[in-house]
């Protein structure tokens, strides 16, 4: 075997591409809808090196063109569930006892393929089977994603070469990384095919196997990203990806004694039920899990009375209405002066007339469907419940229209209450609140930001009074895991801003950085000495 000290390529964050009217990018990417659309495709699990296809079938089809079949996948049941165990534990030793520049190697090959050959396939994919438009699936599906490999990567050295600072003489202490005793669970979101493709491979970097279950509504982009992976060189085994329910998951899953860990994006609900479930079943399994979950947020944007109110208008319709809402991180309540509020309430309303809603193969849509018919009923009922209420005023959308796709029109509530419903209850889309308050009341509006919600995931604060800056940065700072000053409350980059939450909002470890690879590992520490005693008497044993 080669020996060496090798150091990984620098990782720099993947440019943007703008799509532009005429641009190469643009041209390529519309062949690639156009092809994703004119076919129907067979979407498999991946279980070991096996394509398995089952009899019971679900569709995919675009949110926003839901008569529009662009293939079916195979469901899976629990069998498949322990057969995806059966093979990601298989695959164990092998995979961990490959030399750590060969794993690294795979994930920078599959980097670099999604940056080139699949770019344009994998964003396709992303914007018909999640409703993305062009600029939404390439910073996801591409260049967010590209930049989890390559930085986790580095981060895996950084990792490797933390190593005990003393070795006394004739001794010498070491630390390695093990990968955990057993497989990951790696269960993924819809709304970002970044996540779908960190969760797994973030603990397969670090030399675990795993059985990885997307949302059904991502299964189309999933399927790419598996095609890639095993282009890459990804060994058969080490990611296994299953299409099943998840209580038929979790009923397997939560009950294996070799269950090690589980990586989480999702509903707050859910993982509090995954969480109570391990720990109910904590005796059956060889060691104690890891619990990594990123879950929900009521995030907010907190307007200054020294804010400008242009700046304070863009940040909160691209914070509130990028993705239809559909971000963890996306605005949801927003507080802002009554000083600067006219001004940004005219911003505003002049922005949002401008905003195109349609599906995302004509590129001038700014805003495409929600994800499915649940979520589109659950916020058209919260919109209807809002034109009922005469305490509240709807500035701006509050239409909605299912007949195509799941179109919510981006809507402006304006309260008097601070706790008025939708400024309290995540809905996870294009519906945002706004309170108004009085400039004088800002110290008791921090109190009001800070206790509303269960959640503290993002939240921004926008102000050019510098005093106000810091209070309000001091006031908040458990209220969100990831802080933004004068900008919107999206938008956290890899190697730039670790993303996570805590309180309501997750674990906080910060996918997108070193911290978050650490828990999917086991360290053990080594010492070895040189010239060992033979003689277990100590000089003060001695007689006088």
């Amino acid at each position: 075997m080669l020996k060496g000290f090798f150091n990984v390529p620098a990782p720099v964050n993947e440019p943007i591409l703008g799509y532009a009217p005429g641009s190469k990018e643009r041209e390529l990417l519309k062949a690639a809808l156009a092809d994703a659309r004119s076919k129907q495709i067979e979407i498999p699990m991946y279980i070991g090196g096996e394509e398995v296809h089952t009899s019971n079938k679900g569709k995919v089809t675009p949110p926003h063109d839901h008569q529009h079949i662009l293939g079916q996948y195979s469901k899976g049941e629990k069998a498949h569930v322990q057969q995806a165990i059966d093979a990601a534990l298989a695959a164990k030793a092998n995979w961990e006892n490959l030399a750590w520049e060969h794993r690294a190697a795979i994930f920078l090959k599959a980097a670099d393929l999604i940056a080139g050959p699949y770019r344009y396939k994998l964003n396709a994919a992303t914007m018909l089977g999640q409703s993305k438009n062009a600029y939404q699936a390439e910073i996801d599906s591409a260049c967010e994603l590209i930049d989890f490999l390559r930085f986790n990567v580095s981060y895996m050295t950084e990792i490797y070469k933390q190593q005990p600072p003393v070795s006394p003489k004739g001794s010498w202490n070491r630390v390695e990384q093990r990968p955990l005793e057993g497989f990951v669970f790696a269960l993924t979101p819809f709304n970002f095919t970044a996540i779908a493709g960190n969760l797994p491979t973030s603990a397969a970097m670090m030399g675990n196997v795993v059985v990885w279950k997307p949302a059904n509504t991502q299964i189309f982009a999933a399927n790419v990203l598996m095609q890639i992976f095993r282009e890459a060189g990804l060994p058969d085994g080490v990611i296994n990806l299953v299409y099943v329910s998840g209580p038929d998951a979790g009923d397997v899953i939560f009950s294996h004694p070799d269950f090690a860990g589980i990586h989480f994006t999702g509903s707050t609900g859910v993982f509090q039920n995954i969480w109570k479930t391990i720990g109910n079943n904590i005796h059956k399994f060889k060691t104690y899990p890891r619990i990594v979950g990123e879950t929900g947020g009521k995030d907010f944007i907190l307007v200054h009375g020294s804010a400008d109110p242009e700046v304070s208008s863009t940040a909160i319709i691209r914070g509130a209405f990028e993705y239809q809402g559909q971000k963890c991180s996306a605005a949801s309540r927003v507080y802002v002066a009554k000083s600067v509020w006219p001004k940004v309430k005219e911003y505003m309303t002049r922005d949002l007339a401008t905003f195109k809603m349609g599906g995302t193969e004509d590129f001038s849509n700014f805003i495409n469907a929600v994800i499915d018919e649940n979520s589109f009923d659950k916020l058209a009922k919260y919109i209807d419940e809002a034109k009922k209420d005469t305490a509240v005023e709807i500035i701006a959308g509050g239409s909605y229209d299912k007949s195509k796709g799941y179109f919510i029109e981006p809507t402006v509530i304006v309260t008097k209450d601070p706790m008025y419903v939708t400024m309290c209850e995540e809905l996870f889309g294009p519906v945002l609140t706004v309170y108004v308050y009085n400039d004088e009341d800002f110290e008791q509006v921090l109190d009001i930001v800070d206790s509303t919600s269960i959640y503290a995931l993002t939240g921004a604060f926008i102000a050019q009074d510098r005093y106000a800056i810091e209070k309000a940065t001091q006031h908040l700072r458990n209220a969100a895991g990831n802080f933004y000053i004068n900008d919107k409350c999206t938008g956290a980059v890899v190697g730039q801003q670790p993303f996570g939450g805590a309180r309501g909002s997750g674990t906080n470890d910060k996918a997108g950085s070193m911290i978050n690879l650490l828990r999917w590992v086991s360290p053990r520490t080594v010492k070895e000495t040189f010239d060992p005693p033979k003689d277990y008497r100590y000089p003060f044993l001695a007689n006088d």
